[in-house]
Parts: structure tokens; C-alpha cells; sequence
């Protein structure tokens, strides 16, 4: 084990404010955002994007510039045993986090999020951000969104 250290989640909005202003009409409810997460810790950013993916310095990603930073609490966990976690995840757990695997919907990058925070932190990801697919496909339109956009869709 190494050092206490900070774990946060860098919270993005995929349409850059758009999602506000238009899920009323589409969706006939009210979204904030579309939200991408990655696990920062000791200046590293970890996400899912076509696999798992790192990079240093956090908040230096195509993702543009977070809207939130939420403080998850701290690990003790070194980059060692982080690395051999990331390594399993890729690995095993049926391929979940590879490109193939990724689904919009059910397989995203706040889906590796919450499963990273729960390894270094015992903590889950607020549902607000975790459950917006579900909020989405519980709308009028959300199943006919799934048809045309299908999961796969990567980001």
C-alpha cells in the first residue's frame, strides 16, 4: 500500500449544454447533461473510450473540460495494484471494458467509473449520473432512441 490519496470523478457533458435545451422536445422530459466520467487519481485520468484509457495530466482529453469535479474520498491502493485491477478488467469480466463491448446504454464509461471508485474508495457513483441511460429509455421516445442510435455508439 501506498500513500492516502484524493480520488475524484471528472464529470463531462457530452453535448456541451445541448442536452438541456432539447431533451424537453425529444425525450418529453428534462436531462442536464450527458455525462462521461473518468477516475482521476494522483494526477493520472483513468475512462473508457474504445477500452480503458489513461492520461496525465487530468482534464487534457477530447472530452474538453469538466463541468464537476466530485471528491470521492481516498485510497490507500498503489499504482501497482491499480495497474493489475485495470489489467483484470480488460482481461476478464467477459471483455466488458474492450471497444466491442461498449453499449450506450448499459456498458458505458460511468459504468467503469463506478466499478474503479468502488475498488479504490468502497464508494458508487451518484445515481443521477449512473442512471441517466435508464431515465432515458423510460421516456416516450427513449426506446426509438435506442433503435436508431443503437448501443455500440462510442463517444
Amino acid at each position: 500500500m501506498s500513500e492516502e490519496t484524493n480520488v475524484q470523478v471528472y464529470v463531462y457533458d457530452l453535448s456541451h449544454g445541448l442536452a438541456r435545451v432539447y431533451s424537453p422536445m425529444i425525450l418529453g422530459v428534462s436531462i442536464d447533461a450527458i455525462y462521461h466520467t473518468s477516475v482521476v487519481i494522483r494526477n493520472k485520468e483513468y475512462y473508457l473510450d474504445q477500452g480503458i484509457k489513461v492520461n496525465s495530466p487530468p482534464g487534457n482529453t477530447k472530452y474538453g473540460t469538466p463541468i464537476e469535479v466530485l471528491d470521492i474520498g481516498k485510497t490507500y491502493i498503489d499504482d501497482e495494484i491499480i495497474n493489475d485491477f485495470l489489467n483484470d478488467l480488460k482481461n476478464h469480466e467477459d471483455m466488458k471494458y474492450h471497444a466491442m463491448s461498449y453499449d450506450l446504454f448499459t456498458n458505458n464509461c460511468n459504468h467503469f467509473t463506478d466499478v474503479f471508485i468502488d475498488f479504490l474508495c468502497g464508494k458508487n457513483l451518484e445515481e443521477r449520473i449512473l442512471n441517466l441511460p435508464e431515465v432515458v429509455l423510460n421516456t416516450p421516445n427513449g426506446q426509438l432512441l435506442q433503435q436508431m442510435i443503437g448501443g455500440g455508439v462510442n463517444f
